[in-house]
């Protein structure tokens, strides 16, 4: 006597399939965060209007400058 493994109907099948999906959804949406923006979104132009901050940008950008070593006739208008 052969055992038979009953097979689920399409119907059936097709009621998974389609579950499936859903309960993925519902279990990814309970394990995002109520605040879904990232950190860099408070930092990110809160800036754009600030004196010290330009001043900063403007001191890094002549820094390396700074660090170069000068031409022979720099030097000279320089120190003249």
């Amino acid at each position: 006597m052969e055992a038979t493994i009953p097979t689920p109907t399409i119907e059936e099948r097709l009621a998974a399939v389609e579950r499936e999906p859903a309960e993925l959804k519902k279990s990814s949406a309970a394990s995002k965060p109520e605040n879904p923006s990232h950190p860099w979104d408070k930092v990110f132009g809160s800036m754009a209007d600030n004196d010290g901050f330009d001043e900063a940008v403007r001191l890094g950008k002549e820094y390396p400058d700074s660090q170069r070593p000068k031409d022979a006739e720099e030097e000279a208008t320089t120190n003249s």
